[in-house]
Order: C-alpha cells, then sequence, then structure tokens
C-alpha cells in the first residue's frame, strides 16, 4: 500500500523560504509522475508544480515559475518543493501526489490523473 506523507510546512514572513518534503513508502515503483497541489480556505486545489520521477523533468505553475522548485530523491523515494520569495497568497495547504498512468505535460495539472495523495502540510505566509 503506497503512503505519502508530506512535511516541512510552516509560517513564515513574505519574501521568506521553505522547504516541503513528501516521503513515498510502499509499492512506488510505478510512478510516473508526482506533483505538489495547495488548497487555500474558500478555494479550488490547484496544481503546483510536477517532476517525471524517472527524468526529473519539472513543470510548474505560472504562479510559483521561477520562485518554486520541485525536486525529487529516488534512492530516498523523497518529493522536495523549494519555496522562496513567499507571498501571502502562497498561504495554503500543501498536498503531494502519485500518479502511476500516462503523465504528460497537457494533463498534469488535473485532479483526477493522480492514484495517491498525502494528508497535506500547512504553510502559512503574512506580510
Amino acid at each position: 500500500q503506497v503512503q505519502l506523507v508530506e512535511s516541512g510546512g510552516d509560517s513564515v514572513q513574505a519574501g521568506g523560504s521553505l522547504r516541503l518534503s513528501c516521503a513515498a513508502s510502499g509499492y512506488t515503483y510505478s510512478f510516473t509522475c508526482m506533483a505538489w497541489f495547495r488548497q487555500a480556505p474558500g478555494n479550488e486545489r490547484e496544481a503546483v508544480a510536477l517532476i517525471f520521477w524517472q527524468i526529473g523533468r519539472p513543470f510548474y505553475a505560472d504562479s510559483v515559475q521561477g520562485r518554486f522548485t520541485i525536486s525529487h530523491d529516488s534512492a530516498k523515494r523523497t518529493l522536495y518543493l523549494y519555496m522562496n520569495t513567499l507571498k501571502p497568497e502562497d498561504t495554503a495547504m500543501y498536498y503531494c501526489a502519485a500518479m502511476t498512468g500516462p503523465c504528460n505535460s497537457g494533463t498534469w495539472k488535473s485532479e483526477i490523473r493522480y492514484n495517491y495523495w498525502g494528508q497535506g502540510t500547512q504553510v502559512t505566509v503574512s506580510s
């Protein structure tokens, strides 16, 4: 059984940085892609960043391009999200997700493509 556990969420001031981690356990060899999503109160969950698990190619939402970096350590089966120049609008619960089906740049933002989800870690950015 696959389990995803996020950590690293915190409260920071605008302009600060955080690193989120997502530790995967269980049968992770079927992963094609992993991603970070976020959901702010009253908003729908939105895709933040994606990484192809085998080749490491990343994709980003426009709102975080240039500020966030997604990476992974295959040996440790851990996904990371480095967040710099944080803004109050980055405040949200951040979730990691894993996909086992075909992964492509055209559909990665669709939640239904993902098979596994973590419980989330809270990021709060104050102005």
